[in-house]
């Protein structure tokens, strides 16, 4: 993905295409033309979570997320229309294997050995975020993403990873290596959902693009918006930082589509090369 993703380099910060790149592999995208928008907008629905319709060539439009965990195969999106008519629309998934990544976490009890008070604030956070990656706003939405932070790329979304020598679950972002104190911006207009501290993730920002579309920002050293908040596209949320499980300064960017984590470079795909390059250097 990445070499082909190279020949489509442009400058930051960048206005992303319309759409983010479709790839029907686990962790991947499939967008799926659903007829006229002369006619009411359907509904459609992916293992029994509701998905993303925009407008697009005067076409309805889903807009599904794959989970990492999804078997390549044939696979149904269900679709019900305005008449209360339901379609099955049948899909294929393509099989990716995503590389291993093995890094050393100095503070081991970010890894294992965890106290009680550890555990306590682990399933307290995980209550917390769970809640806030539920959330459902029937609002339009604004898919052509910027760039959330002037970086490099430092690790892909899907990598199998083991801490400290110990597997773990795989990669759900994209991390994005920068100084402490580099702004972080909102690669689209959004509601803020929630801000906190949590046990693994650090100082955190999960942003609603509507309809099922959400972001997190993850390890920030500094937050400056609160819950409820309306923000625009290129507006800044924070700054990188170094909280949480890291290993050093960056920003772990999540995306998700119909409650599961997908990759967040298809939504930035022409900006890739040039974060990637900077490894180079």
């Amino acid at each position: 993905m990445i070499k082909r993703l190279i020949l489509l380099l442009l400058a930051w910060p960048l206005q992303a295409a319309p759409l983010p790149e479709a790839l029907a592999v686990p962790g991947g995208i499939v967008e799926i033309e659903l007829g006229s928008i002369q006619q009411s907008k359907p509904q459609a629905f992916f293992q029994q979570h509701r998905v993303l319709m925009t407008s697009h060539d005067n076409h309805w439009l889903a807009v599904v997320g794959l989970p990492l965990s999804l078997k390549p195969g044939r696979h149904t999106l269900k679709v019900l229309t305005a008449d209360n008519t339901s379609a099955d629309i049948a899909f294929t998934v393509h099989d990716k294997t995503y590389p291993e990544q093995r890094l050393t976490i100095k503070k081991k009890r970010m890894v294992t050995g965890f106290t009680k008070a550890d555990l306590k604030k682990i399933a307290a956070d995980k209550i917390e975020m769970t809640k806030a990656k539920s959330v459902w706003t029937d609002t339009p939405v604004r898919l052509n993403f910027i760039t959330p932070v002037d970086g490099r790329l430092s690790s892909l979304f899907g990598l199998k990873r083991f801490l400290n020598d110990i597997p773990k679950r795989p990669h759900n972002g994209l991390d994005i290596a920068a100084p402490t104190g580099t702004p972080v911006l909102a690669p689209t207009d959004a509601t803020i959902i929630n801000t906190g501290h949590y046990y693994f993730n650090g100082n955190t920002i999960f942003l609603d693009h509507g309809q099922g579309l959400l972001s997190a920002y993850l390890h920030l050293n500094s937050i400056q918006v609160k819950a409820g908040d309306q923000v625009k596209r290129g507006q800044q949320i924070g700054t990188v930082g170094a909280t949480g499980r890291v290993t050093g300064p960056h920003l772990h960017w999540i995306v998700y589509l119909n409650k599961s984590p997908v990759d967040p470079a298809l939504f930035i795909a022409r900006d890739i090369p040039r974060l990637a390059a900077r490894n180079k250097h």
